[in-house]
Parts: C-alpha cells; structure tokens; sequence
C-alpha cells in the first residue's frame, strides 16, 4: 500500500482516482490495517466477484477504465514495484497510448480448468465463504479445499483456506516468506495426487462428498 500511495500522491492532481479492491471473505476489518496511511478508497470485495468476472487467480491485479467506462489495460499480476507495468500505467494516465496489452510471465498458469469445474469451483467457494461468515469453520474449509481442487491454480482460493488456517501468518503483518515456502509444500503434495473412484484427494485436505 505504501508504494500505491506514493504513485497516488504523484498522480491524483492529473484526473486519476485509485481504487484498491482488497479480496477478504472475512470483511473489511482484515484488511484496514493495511489501508492505514492512504487517502485512497479501499473496497471489500468479499463475495470474489471481480476476480470471478475477469478470471483472476491470484493478486494483484490491475484494471485502468478511462472516463467512459473503456478497459484501457487489464492484467493479471499487475505490480506496483515491477517497472514495465507501472511505466505503462503512466503512459495511459498521461494520455501517450489510448491502449497497453502485458504480456509478461508473471503469471502462467500450468492448467486451464474446464468451464464446469471452474463453475463448480466458484460455487464451492461462494459457499465456503458463506460457512465462513456464519462461523461454521470446518465445513468452511471443506468447500475450500474442494473448491481448490478443481483450479489448484487458483492462489485466491488457496490464500482463503491459509488465512483460516493460519491467521497468525497475516497478522499484524503478512508473512509472504511462509506464503511462498507453503505454496511449495503444498504443490509438492499436489503433484502426488491421488485419484481414484470416489476423486483426487490431495494430502492433507479433505476427502471428495
């Protein structure tokens, strides 16, 4: 957020808004220690809408929408450190392109999900979220990792079953060394799956209904 703020200060004054979505089923209490300090607006999207309506699978991302409402960049992965993506965004607010299209490896997904278990995928989630928000922890997790199972490309799902799992490596701060180092634990396990009659069972989650 610090690094935003800093891009806003530059900007704000040249017809730009920033509007930061933050994606946390838990609402917005997660997430205002992290917009301390800013002067732009921070929205909750905790029921994943826009990453669902433009397929993103992991954060951040960045959408710049000119003032007719035109998407003039979209991309997954957008970065506030990485120099290409934010000398494009520059271009576009000083109106030197109409349009920017990245197409940079920051993220590649190893699988493309079919539309019925992204579909399915997505309901998990909604209502693993839904048992979430009514307390219902085990049966949250549940529908999580289910739902991961069908996109284990998905890093927002994945980032959703940690933070129940491990809310201490989120707060006060987030511990991004353990995301990473459970993201490798985690896909070793995965590329041991199990199949067999009843599904693919991952380790360590629970077993296909």
């Amino acid at each position: 957020m610090p690094g935003w703020q800093d891009f806003y200060n530059e900007y704000k004054d040249q017809d730009f808004e920033l509007l930061s979505v933050s994606v946390d089923i838990q609402g917005p209490e997660v997430c205002k220690p992290y917009t301390e300090g800013t002067s732009f607006t921070t929205v909750v999207d905790s029921e994943n809408e826009l990453a669902n309506f433009f397929g993103f699978k992991i954060v951040p991302n960045g959408i710049f929408i000119d003032k007719e409402g035109t998407i003039r960049l979209l991309k997954q992965g957008f970065h506030v450190t990485n120099n290409d993506h934010i000398h494009a965004l520059k271009n576009l607010i000083e109106g030197k392109v109409e349009q920017v299209l990245l197409d940079d490896e920051y993220y590649s997904p190893k699988t493309k999900v079919i539309s019925i278990e992204k579909q399915l995928s997505e309901t998990k989630f909604r209502l693993g979220m839904e048992y979430a928000k009514s307390g219902k922890i085990e049966e949250a997790l549940n529908e999580l990792d289910q739902a991961l199972q069908l996109d284990t490309d998905n890093f927002l799902i994945r980032k959703q079953r940690w933070y129940i799992r491990f809310p201490e490596k989120f707060a006060p701060t987030i511990d991004i060394e353990w995301q990473q180092k459970q993201l490798e634990k985690e896909r070793a396990e995965e590329s041991q799956v199990d199949c067999g009659p009843e599904g693919c069972i991952i380790p360590g989650t629970t077993k296909n209904q």
